[in-house]
């Protein structure tokens, strides 16, 4: 069995690729209505979710869909695009996600608070890191980026999935740039587990990270973990070279210590 492993920035995409043979590889509008009705998506209080046209009203985007089930996606746009394909492919956590921000919205009128930050940090930006093996998540949380994408390379492909949830980063992920960087959680699991099959692996991200959310886990931004993509083996040519992970720049050494 082929194991969907982070190699590349086309792997990156991983989570999307069974809805690629589904729909036109372009935003479209349409398209979406269609499957959105397959699948039949929910939001946390049931109602169903469809993909419409920015609608010519003053209720906001999140209200919107708790309250009628109706994402607005503007046609012919990528980010807007990415975004209903995360529906489909992490319906429990967008549900989850839409709910909290609801709440929160209906207990602060027009502010915005910190949470609200964090739940948009990972809705745009976000990506699941998952390994057997606690060393190379210890590698991601001490930011040794030169250890663990060239000293251990030759375990990435089995021992480490990067699953993206990001909307605005896979949109980014369509023309890589330099210092490109996702909003990590991070899950160690059993070895077996990077043995399943990838919609099993999704699937299991999804509950994962719909239970956190849901639980209030994550409060503020400082809680996602910086991963740079670019140092992911084969994302880009330049880092099949060891020098590349000298550029501090990209692959900084750590936080600022500065007050949450």
């Amino acid at each position: 069995m082929k194991r969907a492993g982070p190699s590349s920035a086309g792997g990156l995409f991983a989570p999307l690729l069974p809805l690629f043979d589904l729909l036109p590889l372009a935003p479209d509008l349409p398209a979406l209505a269609v499957l959105g009705a397959a699948r039949e998506l929910r939001n946390a209080a049931g109602r169903r979710i469809t993909f419409v046209p920015p609608p010519a009203d003053d209720l906001d985007y999140e209200t919107r869909i708790w309250l009628t089930g109706e994402v607005a996606t503007r046609p012919d746009n990528w980010h807007d695009f990415f975004n209903a394909l995360v529906w489909f492919a992490f319906p429990l956590t967008k549900a989850v996600l839409n709910a909290r921000h609801a709440e929160l919205r209906r207990q602060q009128s027009t502010l915005r608070c910190r949470e609200r930050d964090t739940l948009t940090h990972f809705d745009e930006c976000g990506v699941a890191v998952i390994a057997g093996n606690p060393e190379l998540l210890d590698l991601v949380r001490g930011f040794h980026w030169r250890s663990l994408f060239w000293e251990r390379r030759s375990e990435l492909s089995h021992g480490l999935r990067c699953l993206v949830f990001g909307h605005a980063t896979y949109e980014q992920l369509r023309r890589p740039f330099r210092g490109l960087t996702a909003k990590a959680v991070l899950y160690q699991v059993s070895p077996d587990w990077l043995d399943q099959p990838l919609a099993a692996q999704v699937a299991d991200v999804d509950r994962r990270l719909a239970a956190g959310f849901a639980g209030r886990q994550y409060l503020t931004p400082r809680v996602w973990q910086p991963l740079p993509l670019l140092g992911l083996p084969g994302v880009t040519p330049e880092n099949e070279s060891a020098d590349y992970y000298d550029d501090q720049w990209q692959f900084r050494p750590g936080r600022s210590r500065c007050p949450v």
